[in-house]
C-alpha cells in the first residue's frame, strides 16, 4: 500500500493506493462517519461494513438525480449528522458524484471521502474534486468543484464487476493516453489480452499511471480554466450519446473519442491512421465505435454544454496521439461536422 498526499487550492487530499476496504476504519471513525452505498456494492461488499452507518441508494446513471440527493440529505438529518460528520461514497462514479455533492451542501459542507469500486471511478470519477448531478437530458448539470480528503482505491474491488462493466472502465484510460500519453497507448494496445483476464498487475499499473496523469492535470488547472478541458476528450459528444441512447458512460465516451478523432482530421490535421488506430484499439477493449444517435438530438443537448461559451463550444482535438489542445469551435461549425459523421 502506499500513500500520496497533494496540496490543491483549497484543501488536501491523500490517495490510499492499494490499500483494502476492511482498513477503512483507519481512515475515518465509525462514530463520526455516514456511508453512501449503492445497492450493488451492498450486495457484494456489505460484509465489509458491519458497525458502520449507512445509507444505501439505487445503482443507475438515472439515479444520479434530485430525488435520490433529497434522500441522501433526508437520511442525514434523520442520523442527526453534523458540520463535523464524515461522508463517505462507496461505489462507483455515480455514488461518488452524489456523495460529494450531498457533502458540499449539507450544512454548507461537511468532510467527504470516496471508495471507488468500478474501474471507471477509480481511473477517473473519484480524482478531481468535480461532484454533481443530472438534471433532464443534461448531465452533471448541477454540482460544484470540492476535493475529497481521501480516496481509497482497493484493487480488489473492481474485479467483482460483471465483464461489461470491465470495459467499461477501460475508455478512460484510452482517453488519458489520446490526451497525455503515446506510450500509455501503447501499453494498453501490448497487454489488451492480460486487461481483459483482469490481470490484478497491469489493472495496477493502469489505475495508478491515471490517476498520475489526472491528478497533475488538475493540480495545475484545479477550476477548468485551461489544461483540464483536455480531459473532456470525447465527452461532449459523449454525453449526449450517453442521454439519448441510455448507455454506459464509457461505451458513450468511446463513440465520443472516434468521432471526436474525425473532427480533429479536418480542424487540427489529426492524420488518418492514427484515428484508425484508435478505433483498432477501442474495438480490442470491447467497446462501441460507431454513432447511430438521431443528430439533430444530439445537437439540441451538447449545445447545452457547460464548455459552451456564447455561440462557440470549447472543443478538445487531437493533434497526435498523446497530444491535445482546446479549440473554441463555433456551435454551426460543429453541427455541420456532425452531419459528416
Amino acid at each position: 500500500m502506499r500513500t500520496l498526499s497533494y496540496q490543491f487550492q483549497h484543501s488536501a487530499t491523500k490517495y490510499y493506493l492499494g490499500e483494502s476496504l476492511y482498513q477503512l476504519g483507519n481512515y475515518a471513525d465509525p462514530s463520526r462517519t455516514v456511508l453512501v452505498v449503492d445497492e450493488n456494492v451492498d450486495k457484494h461488499h456489505g460484509m465489509k461494513l458491519q458497525g458502520w452507518r449507512k445509507l444505501v441508494i439505487p445503482d443507475g446513471e438515472e439515479n444520479k438525480s434530485e430525488e435520490v440527493l433529497e434522500q441522501i440529505i433526508d437520511g442525514l438529518i434523520e442520523l442527526e449528522a453534523d458540520r463535523k460528520t464524515m461522508l463517505i461514497g462507496i461505489g462507483g462514479g455515480m455514488t461518488t458524484d452524489l456523495t460529494g455533492y450531498a457533502a458540499s451542501i449539507y450544512m454548507r459542507g461537511m468532510p467527504v471521502g470516496f471508495v471507488p469500486t468500478t474501474l471507471l471511478a477509480q481511473v477517473d470519477a473519484s480524482i478531481g474534486g468535480k461532484n454533481g448531478i443530472n438534471h433532464g437530458k443534461h448531465k452533471n448539470m448541477l454540482g460544484t468543484t470540492r476535493q475529497p480528503e481521501f480516496i481509497l482505491f482497493d484493487y480488489t474491488l473492481p474485479l467483482t464487476m460483471p465483464d461489461e462493466e470491465w470495459h467499461n472502465g477501460f475508455a478512460e484510460i484510452i482517453k488519458y493516453a489520446c490526451i497525455l500519453d503515446a506510450s500509455l497507448f501503447t501499453y494498453l494496445e501490448e497487454n489488451r489480452e492480460k486487461a481483459m483476464q483482469k490481470d490484478v498487475a497491469v489493472l495496477e499499473y493502469l489505475v495508478e499511471r491515471s490517476v498520475e496523469l489526472k491528478t497533475k492535470v488538475v493540480l495545475e488547472d484545479e477550476f477548468e480554466q485551461s489544461v483540464r478541458r483536455w480531459l473532456n476528450f470525447g465527452h461532449t459528444l459523449g454525453h449526449a450519446v450517453e442521454k439519448i441512447e441510455n448507455i454506459a458512460h464509457g461505451k458513450a465516451v468511446a463513440i465520443g473519442m472516434v468521432a471526436a478523432a474525425k473532427i480533429s482530421e479536418k480542424l487540427s490535421a489529426l492524420p488518418v491512421e492514427q484515428t484508425n488506430r484508435l478505433i483498432r484499439l477501442i474495438n480490442d477493449y470491447q467497446l462501441p465505435v460507431t454513432l447511430t444517435s438521431n443528430k439533430e438530438e444530439m445537437y439540441n443537448i451538447f449545445k447545452m454544454d457547460k464548455k459552451r461559451e456564447k455561440d462557440a463550444i470549447n472543443f478538445v482535438l487531437l493533434e497526435q496521439l498523446g497530444s491535445a489542445h482546446t479549440k473554441a469551435v463555433p456551435l454551426a461549425t460543429l453541427k455541420q461536422l456532425l452531419e459528416e459523421l
